[in-house]
This record gives C-alpha cells, structure tokens and sequence, in this order.
C-alpha cells in the first residue's frame, strides 16, 4: 500500500498543510489562518468568564487574548494549559488567572457559566475537515508537523539559552537540519509544545507520528530550492512571522545558523549578519544580546564561496532592498510549502527513501 502524509507547518501566521504520496508528483496543500490567531479571534468572540483547558501551544494572540479578559472576567486555566502563557505559574497568578487541576476544571464547566476553550496546535476535528474539503480521506500512513518550541528550562535557565543548548547537543554530532526529527516516542521531554502537538495527532490514527522544530524545516525545505542543484556551499533563509533563520550549508552539512525575530529585522543588519555567519564571525552570544534568539556555528566556509543564497518565507519581502544578491526560493513549487517540504525530506532521510519526486 503506497504511503500517503500528511505535512504541517504551524507558524504565527499561517497553518500551512501538504497532503503527499513520496513517490508521486502531485501534491495537495492549503495554507490557512494558524492555530493561534484562529483561537484568538474565538475568544475575543465571546464575553465573560473563560475556561481554558488542554496543553501548551504557541502564545502570541492567544497569550495576550486571554490576559486581556482576565482584567475584566474570571478567568481559569487548567495546569497543563497554563504553560502556554508561561512555565512560570506563579507569573500566571500574577495575571490574574486561576489555576486549577484538571478535575476542578470539568466540575466547573459543568456549571455552563464559561466560555471553554482547548489549548492545542492540533485541532483533529479542524484538520479533517480541512482534508475532506481539499477532496481527500484523512487515512494517512504518516502525520509529520513542525511548530517552534523553546523548551522547559529549568529554573533560572533563559529559555532561548536553553532551546539552543538542546539543539547544539544534536548538531554537533549529526549536523543536519533533519537530525532535529523527533519520532513521537522519541521526543525529548524538554519540548513539552511538541509533545502536546505528538499527543493530538494521535487523535488522527496515523501509523506514524513525527514532529520537528520550524526552523530546521524550512532549513531542511529551502535547501531542495531547484536553483541550488548545481551548489555544494550555499545559504538559505526563512524570513518567518515571526522568527528568521539563516543557514549556511556546505557540502551537504549545516555548518552553522542563526535565529533572529521577525520583527526586528532591518535589511542593513541582515546584510551583516549574513556576511558574518559565512566568515565564522558570529557568536550566540552576541546574538543573544542583540535580542536575537541565538547562533550556532559548527565550520566557516566564508562569504566568498557562498555560491547562491536563497530566501524563502511568508515576510521575505522585507528584505527586498538587501544589497546581497539574493533569489526567491519556492521548493516543491511553492514558498509557502517550505516548512512542509522540509518536513518530508527529514522523515525521507529518517526512513530511507528515495529522493522525493517534486513538483
């Protein structure tokens, strides 16, 4: 029986699906609003005392959504879900928000005097229904699904220090995008937003459930840009929502990367940034100070034999002035698709297939 996959990107902006069999051409995809500006928008809908329930998912929206009525309402969260504004409940408490075990939760809403919400990336019932109206069954063989997950850090840790402790771990010894591929039994316990993503999907009955870290995907994605085909050292970018992050790849291996967020972005600093990345000159720790997300660099191959630099992602316009010579990538035919096409070359690599066959 051929297998057939499905492949989400759940970005800030953007829930980006690709329905695939690896063997075949035709692809099937959909890019449409994200979990947690959907969320958002459905509990700005309502008035009055909130119930939240459910795990950790992406913040944004939703995070200011619910601070929001809790200066006007009651509003109680659930321990597992409170993790979506913070791992530091007393800082939840801070913000007014009751928190309550999951028992406590049901005997309240109950009561039908709250609004309930879940908190999840993964809505089955949403997602089916999304497959069904693009004409498709949802009886995947596969559920592969990136999100960005900063990782519980133990107490005192910044957690973009420790999100880029977690990462290092694996690079430094299999420095390739693909390798940050957790299998859902495999999930490092640390990236509680991924296994809340692992644990939904199994709602779906798939026969194999894979999760990854967004930026490794678009990573992994924009390096199948068919205009690197002739490259062995090149750099790509993913100019996100909400996170950027550029890669030089050298002969195949991820020789290093930095995360920076969106929103800060000027082109100049880009430009720079880039420049440095190339000649080995950044560090995390300047980044960090920069009020980036941070940078790893394994080897530095240098600006000059960077042989092409590809940039994809929804906000790349916002480097259009770049004086570097940079090209609009579209792996698999399609910008939007980056993170899903990184996806299903990682789970490729991890299972031993063949070279996806792309549009």
């Amino acid at each position: 029986m051929a297998e057939h996959w499905l492949l989400i990107d759940i970005g800030a902006g953007t829930m980006d699906l690709l329905c695939m069999c690896p063997g075949e051409r035709l692809h099937v995809k959909a890019v449409v609003a994200s979990p947690v500006r959907r969320l958002a928008c459905c509990i700005e809908a309502t008035e009055g005392d909130l119930l939240l329930w459910g795990g950790e998912m992406g913040g944004g929206p939703v995070t200011q959504a619910i601070r929001q009525r809790a200066e006007t309402s009651r509003v109680v969260v659930t321990l597992s879900a409170a993790a979506t504004l913070s791992h530091d409940l007393e800082k939840v408490r801070r913000w007014g928000l009751e928190i309550v075990d999951n028992a406590a939760a049901e005997a309240l809403a109950e009561k039908g005097r709250f609004a309930c919400f879940k908190l999840a990336d993964i809505d089955p019932l949403r997602i089916k229904a999304l497959v069904h109206a693009l004409g498709l069954e949802c009886d995947f063989s596969l559920i592969a699904v990136c999100a960005q997950d900063h990782g519980v850090a133990p107490p005192g840790v910044s957690h973009l220090d420790f999100r880029h402790r977690l990462f290092a771990q694996r690079l430094d010894s299999n420095p390739y995008a693909h390798g940050l591929l957790y299998w859902q039994d495999a999930i490092a316990p640390e990236m509680n937003r991924l296994q809340t993503i692992a644990m939904d999907c199994a709602e779906m009955s798939a026969g194999d459930v894979f999760v990854m870290d967004s930026g490794m995907a678009a990573i992994a994605g924009a390096g199948l840009d068919p205009s690197l085909d002739r490259c062995q050292t090149f750099m790509v970018l993913d100019v996100a929502t909400s996170h950027t992050v550029a890669a030089v790849i050298d002969n195949g291996e991820l020789a290093g990367f930095f995360e920076y967020h969106t929103r800060d972005i000027t082109v100049a600093e880009m430009d720079r940034l880039i420049r440095q990345l190339a000649d080995g000159a950044l560090s995390h720790e300047q980044i960090l100070k920069q009020g980036g997300h941070g940078a790893w660099i394994r080897k530095a191959p240098g600006f000059d034999k960077i042989q092409r630099i590809v940039v994809t992602g929804p906000q790349r316009h916002l480097l259009a002035s770049s004086t570097l010579d940079l090209v609009w990538g579209a792996p698999g035919g399609d910008n939007m698709m980056t993170g899903t096409i990184g996806l299903a070359e990682s789970v490729r690599r991890a299972k031993g297939l063949p070279a996806l066959v792309l549009p």
